[in-house]
């Protein structure tokens, strides 16, 4: 279910996870080469500057966000810009996403709100449901590693991560990061699977 505060934050401007400019991870993994300008989705888009900035380097993006005045204020920083970039607001666990499949998938401190294995489960699920054959999804997800914290973004463990995508996505890469605040992350990264998991095997 949604945040219930998630509008209030936007409209009292509490945005501890808004730096106002694009995460780090995400441009060292474009300007490296991990994908392509393409057609793009990101979950959980917030004020847009994540796909501002893949836009101006040539993909054609939709960001959504469950808060409306997330969307309203990513729209206004879109006035007067030739981008291909636009916004929405839609419920992502609830709803399909229009525009799709895409080649790539992005959130960043999305999937991990959610506390019930069965949530992020189909989280995985629909991404799964929104990538076109090959593509690929990046998650950034706050992680068990680093020292106490009192603040900062929920905590998922590997194994949580693991269970909850790899029976709908292959999972090609997690590793150990940290977001802007320095906060531990696993950077996940996923691809749309050719076929289906194969199921666990043991030594007869």
């Amino acid at each position: 279910m949604p945040h219930p505060s998630w509008n209030d934050s936007y409209a009292s401007g509490q945005l501890p996870w808004d730096s106002g400019q694009p995460e780090p991870l995400l441009v060292e993994f474009v300007t490296s080469g991990g994908v392509s300008p393409a057609r793009t989705f990101e979950i959980g888009a917030g004020t847009g500057t994540n796909a501002i900035w893949l836009a101006e380097r040539g993909f054609d993006v939709l960001g959504v966000d469950v808060s409306p005045l997330a969307v309203e204020q990513a729209r206004a920083k879109m006035k007067g810009r030739d981008l291909r970039c636009r916004f929405a607001a839609l419920d992502f666990l609830s709803a399909t996403p229009p525009d799709g499949p895409f080649r790539f998938v992005f959130d960043r401190g999305c999937f991990h709100v959610f506390d019930e294995p069965v949530e992020r489960q189909r989280f995985a699920a629909q991404v799964a449901a929104t990538l076109e054959p090959g593509g690929l999804w990046l998650s950034l997800i706050g992680s068990t590693e680093g020292p106490p914290r009192d603040v900062g973004p929920p905590r998922r463990p590997a194994r949580e991560v693991v269970l909850a995508i790899e029976p709908a996505l292959e999972i090609v890469e997690l590793r150990c990061a940290e977001f802007h605040n320095d906060a531990k992350a696993w950077f996940c990264l996923s691809r749309q699977r050719t076929i289906p998991a194969q199921p666990s095997t043991r030594h007869e």
